[in-house]
Order: C-alpha cells, then structure tokens, then sequence
C-alpha cells in the first residue's frame, strides 16, 4: 500500500530557485509520485525546470491554471503536453466552449505527435477561498453547488478531473462518478499548521472520502525531516487506502 499511496502524494514545489527545486526532486522523487510546479516556480525557471525534474525521477503536475480566451489556453496546454507532464490545469470558471476546446487540442496533438496524454484537470473553486470570497466577486451560490457544478462542466467538456478542496470530494463522486479524478489541496496531516488554507481536512479522511491525488506541500517542506513526513503522510494515507479496500 506504501507504494500505491506514493503514486497519490503530490509535492508543491512551492519554491523560488531552479536550485532549490532540483534539491527537493532529488530528496523526495521516491517518496512523492509528482511534484507540482506552479506559477511561481515556473515564471523563475521556465520549461526547463519541468525537464530538470523529470531527468532526476520525477513526473510533474504543471499547476498554472490556465483561464484566457479558449484558442489561448488550448495553445497553452498542448505546450504542457509537448513538455511531458503528467498533469496539466485549467479553471473550470474559463467556461465549457475554453474547457472543450483545450481538450480536443490535446487529443488531437498527442495522437499526431504519438506523445502521452497529461490528466486535464479544471480547478473548481481554490481552497483559500471560501462563501465571503466568492460573494465580494459576484457569485452568490453556497460553495456547495458552485464545485460540483464546475466539476460537471469539465467532465461534460472532456477533461479527466478537477482539483477541489478534499472536503467537496463527495459532492462531486455524486455528480460525476467514481472514474473522475479528483486532486485536493488543502490537505494538513494532525502534526502540520493551517496556513492560509481554510477548507482543509487530513490525508487519511481525503482518501476515505474519494480524492485521488492529495498535494502536500508546506507540512513536508517545513518539516525538521522531510522525508520523515513524508513517510509519515505516506503511512497514513497507506492506511487510509486499506481501510477503503476492504470497505
């Protein structure tokens, strides 16, 4: 179960140097299935370091939640397919006409190029956000409808999955089935701070409630020893899974 929790455990990359992004990949790649390189990271190092990473073990989630007019992010994302990434994002608030178009670019490039087809996600509603956050923008809907509403258009558009706090992970198995991949942020193990996260829940009872993919990223980075907490993380959700399995 150990290794079946490791292809599950994301690592943020939430990093300000090439050099101490390559550090992690070499502490961590057999401990985490990817590591997430987002917007930050990204705009230091650009494409390179997608490549750096990969050439010391390890797959990328590429977080940079694309959300631009349609022709512009489908674009955008069939350079994440070119650059081999195991996991791309858009915003499911970009819209079906965005979200649809981005998945037929990719199909369409990853079968005339033989590339392999990254997991296309749509990011729902971001888990430092909650119901205050969205009325100050306009939307009035409880948490609770806006997430498994998104969560049905970037399924009804063609894409893989959503990334969504662990807590709406039940919502959205109810909307969209078992075979829809859901990432979660937000994720803190008992022995981890908060942060700015505010709708958060533990590895284990993310994994019991149906997410796939669970990103870790400060209780580890700011452990006294990461790779202690990550094998702590990897045990719990190791747990988790056997608990699910004979459920």
């Amino acid at each position: 179960m150990i290794e079946a929790a490791k292809q599950r455990l994301v690592f943020a990359l939430d990093v300000d140097s090439c050099s101490a992004a390559e550090r992690w990949a070499e502490q961590l790649h057999d401990k985490v299935g990817l590591f997430k390189v987002g917007k930050q990271l990204f705009t230091k190092c650009g494409p390179d370091i997608v490549r750096r990473i990969q050439q010391r073990g390890g797959q990328v989630f590429l977080d940079l939640k694309y959300h631009d007019i349609p022709n512009t992010v489908a674009r955008a994302t069939v350079e994440a397919c070119r650059l081999g990434v195991k996991m791309v994002n858009v915003h499911a608030l970009g819209g079906p006409t965005m979200m649809r178009e981005t998945a037929a670019a990719v199909k369409e490039c990853c079968a005339a190029e033989n590339l392999e087809r990254p997991i296309l996600l749509a990011v729902t509603i971001l888990t430092s956000s909650d119901q205050e956050t969205l009325r100050a923008v306009g939307i009035d809907r409880p948490i609770e409808e806006m997430v498994p509403l998104l969560a049905k258009l970037a399924q009804q558009a063609g894409l893989d999955g959503v990334v969504a706090s662990p807590r709406e992970v039940p919502l959205i198995r109810r909307a969209c089935g078992n075979d829809f991949v859901i990432v979660t942020p937000g994720v803190r193990p008992a022995f981890a701070s908060v942060d700015d996260q505010k709708r958060i829940t533990t590895p284990a009872d993310a994994i019991v409630a149906g997410a796939d993919y669970l990103v870790v990223g400060r209780p580890i980075a700011k452990a006294d020893d990461s790779r202690v907490a990550a094998t702590m993380i990897l045990e719990e959700m190791a747990r988790a899974l056997a608990e699910v399995d004979c459920g």
